[in-house]
């Protein structure tokens, strides 16, 4: 008879169980340990980089907290944190006080128009040097140029006294010269107090600021000229066609910044030309947070009154790079 072989029935293999991937806990110390090792191999750049992050928190970021002084009453015996907390009434009385526009008109006249002079002022000079063939006429032109900067503003408004002032100055003399006896005072004029602000700057800051223009100028092609002389462009025509577009981003560039600071104009230079006479034009803002912060002691109102001028410039910053990028594509951010 025929032998049954039964088989044994089939099991199935134990299901292999998975290796237990790598705790979150070690992750975290191997990130740890390359984090350490990187520090490590570029030490010396994290040392030169200690001392300005020092800097800047100790300097930039730090003060932050005393901004809060704008949202309360404060008084230095209670101190930051002890001054009872007020909100926004301090700066709520500053915009519907009676001197938020007039003070607003002033600022916004002078970085407007300091704004519309001094680009096309820099970007001239830039190219005009740019134009010079001669090394050491371009090199001196150049010195001669930036010089103006180093100047103190206090040196300057001396100058400027001296030079325009209606008694015993520069200009009385050469004016009596032609017979003319009647010099006006333009210290004392409200009308001509933006012009003395703004001119003065132009004639002190353009040279230093073109040397950004000339940097950039300094990257363009030379087969770009070489191209347009060939093709028998004129020298205005190569700037107009060559130079310009080629330094287009670092001028949009500079536009946005200049926007975003225009209701930030220089207290040193708008404090010693303000006089009583022109006091109607010379107030601005920054002058106005002097006086009452640091001449009449109100703290918070000051404080509130420069966080509304972050606040503001903040504001123009990020609207003139939205719209430098929308017509340009250039920006920022």
């Amino acid at each position: 008879m025929p032998v049954q072989v039964t088989s044994a029935p089939a099991t199935t293999p134990p299901l292999a169980r998975r290796s237990p991937g790598p705790a979150q806990g070690s992750g975290r110390r191997s990130g740890g340990k390359k984090r350490a090792a990187r520090i490590r191999r570029y030490w010396q750049l994290y040392v030169l980089l200690a001392l300005p992050m020092a800097f800047l928190t100790a300097f930039n970021y730090w003060p932050m907290l005393g901004a809060q002084i704008a949202f309360r009453n404060y008084n230095p015996v209670q101190g930051i944190w002890g001054s009872p907390w007020v909100g926004l009434s301090e700066m709520k009385f500053f915009v519907e006080g009676p001197f938020f526009w007039p003070i607003l008109q002033n600022t916004l006249v002078i970085g407007f128009y300091y704004l519309l002079v001094s680009i096309p002022a820099t970007l001239i000079l830039a190219l005009a040097i740019n134009e010079v063939k001669h090394a050491r006429f371009k090199k001196v032109a150049q010195m001669v140029s930036y010089a103006p900067y180093f100047i103190s503003v206090v040196v300057l408004v001396s100058i400027m006294q001296i030079v325009l002032s209606p008694q015993a100055s520069l200009l009385t003399k050469i004016a009596g010269i032609f017979g003319i006896h009647n010099v006006p005072d333009f210290f004392g004029s409200p009308g001509a107090f933006p012009s003395l602000y703004v001119w003065s700057g132009v004639w002190q800051e353009s040279g230093y600021g073109a040397i950004i223009y000339l940097a950039a100028l300094s990257a363009v092609s030379p087969h770009l000229y070489e191209a347009a002389r060939i093709d028998g462009a004129s020298r205005l025509r190569r700037i107009w066609h060559v130079d310009l577009p080629s330094i287009r981003p670092t001028i949009v560039i500079l536009v946005i910044l200049g926007v975003g600071t225009l209701i930030n104009v220089s207290f040193e230079k708008a404090y010693l030309l303000q006089t009583p006479l022109n006091l109607s034009t010379s107030e601005i803002i920054s002058t106005y947070v002097y006086k009452q912060g640091i001449q009449d002691a109100n703290f918070s109102f000051a404080a509130a009154v420069g966080l509304f001028n972050s606040i503001v410039s903040f504001f123009l910053l990020v609207v003139s790079n939205g719209i430098a990028r929308l017509f340009t594509g250039e920006g920022l951010f």
